[in-house]
């Protein structure tokens, strides 16, 4: 193992920091003074951190670095801070390296050991987890779901027993083909809808994945944090779930189990269909 310090600021290196979420005055001190003094600024988008510099007066040079030019970008700011320069990378908000290519740029620095120092500041998901009034010990970060359907489903199913607290990402025009997911894979579980954080209209939304649908009906606008609670059932057990459907239900009826609560049970612990389920019982009846 190798062991870096990066506690104080380096003449050098790849800088991390966050910028406001949506509210200015969440702008550290240090952060400007980073902004100020660094040669470069890779920014996800060079618009819209032009708006930042131009409030707090940094003149740094901006460049791009985002999703579609990482590879490119990434390798030109590997030569700048192989060459001794002072690169910060920021994203549009928040917290850089979180559900952006960040982590890319991040690695790539880590292994040709330049120095990576991360500020503290601003963060979506630690904001909404804490105002969601669920439980905090233990939690899951992770982002956005996939937008395909089928994809979403089995990415859920994937979380289905997980027993810390959940955080997601969504946008607006997504959030009900969300929360139908969440419906019919996770239940109705408690959950917090965070919108508009740390702006005017930062608004809270609580109570149930139904009641959360009922209000999405109306037009909804702004971006999204929803914290959804845990599950408290237990993982089924590889046997469990290696086991024929038909005779898991006949396992649990022999365990004293009505036959309805059985195929019941089974079918939400394997994401099947009830209806399908309760068919094939009978017909091998």
């Amino acid at each position: 193992m190798k062991a870096t310090s990066s506690f104080k600021d380096q003449t050098n290196g790849l800088y991390i920091v966050p910028t406001p979420i949506g509210n200015l005055e969440d702008m550290t001190y240090r952060a400007v003074r980073i902004l100020q003094e660094a040669d470069i600024i890779a920014a996800e988008d060079t618009r819209q951190t032009m708006k930042l510099c131009n409030h707090f007066e940094i003149d740094t040079k901006l460049v791009s670095y985002h999703e579609h030019n990482k590879q490119v970008s990434g390798e030109r700011l590997l030569e700048d801070l192989l060459s001794g320069k002072q690169v910060a990378l920021v994203s549009d908000a928040g917290m850089p390296g979180i559900s952006d290519p960040g982590s890319d740029l991040i690695r790539l620095a880590i292994a040709a050991d330049i120095p990576v120092v991360v500020l503290p500041g601003a963060n979506a998901a630690l904001t909404a987890l804490v105002a969601s009034g669920l439980p905090t010990e233990r939690f899951l970060y992770y982002g956005f779901l996939p937008r395909k359907k089928k994809e979403r489903r089995e990415a859920l199913e994937t979380l289905r027993y997980e027993q810390g607290t959940l955080i997601f990402y969504e946008a607006p025009h997504r959030l009900k083909e969300m929360l139908g997911g969440l419906l019919e894979i996770l239940g109705d579980r408690q959950l917090t809808l965070a919108r508009e954080l740390t702006k005017r209209y930062e608004e809270y939304i609580r109570g149930s994945v139904t009641e959360a649908l009922d209000w999405a009906k109306e037009d909804v606008r702004g971006e999204f944090v929803v914290i959804v609670e845990g599950t408290t059932e237990e993982r089924p057990s590889e046997i469990q779930q290696e086991a024929d459907p038909l005779d898991q239900i006949e396992r649990y009826i022999a365990d004293g189990e009505k036959p309805n609560a059985a195929l019941k049970r089974v079918a939400k612990e394997r994401g099947l269909d009830r209806q399908a389920l309760y068919l094939s019982y009978h017909e091998s009846k």
